[in-house]
């Protein structure tokens, strides 16, 4: 399996966020610089974040993002789903509906993994970054 390269950003945005000052948003030329990527692109993906309620926008000359919930309660599924989507990795394409014993192993294993990156949080991950 393969996320895309718009939640690799987004996963590395968000440690960005967590590791920066919370009273003090950080502007998306900012964070496209820290990225290597281009500001167009990244504020796409920052608005998926905005609307999944993992951060907000401040607008104005001191204007960017910041975290909006909780740097502990923040998982890498939420950043995930935020870009993209909670749809299932497989489906299958014969015509035996839910009974499909394939569908079943496979939604298993992503039920398993949804729960370890449900279990992971980012703000873990800024820890272990800072003590380094």
């Amino acid at each position: 399996m393969k996320y895309s390269q718009a939640t690799d950003y987004a996963l590395h945005a968000m440690l960005y966020l967590v590791t920066a000052a919370p009273d003090k948003p950080v502007g998306v030329q900012l964070l496209a610089e820290k990225l290597g990527v281009s500001q167009t692109y990244l504020s796409k993906m920052m608005t998926k974040l905005v609307k999944a309620g993992l951060i907000q926008s401040a607008t104005g000359a001191n204007g960017g993002y910041r975290l909006r919930r909780k740097q502990e309660d923040i998982s890498f599924l939420d950043i995930i789903h935020a870009i993209e989507g909670t749809a299932s990795l497989f489906e299958c394409s014969m015509d035996h509906g839910s009974e499909c014993l394939i569908q079943q192993v496979v939604m298993e294993s992503e039920r398993q993994m949804e729960q370890y990156l449900g279990n992971k949080k980012i703000a873990d991950v800024a820890k272990l970054m800072q003590a380094k």
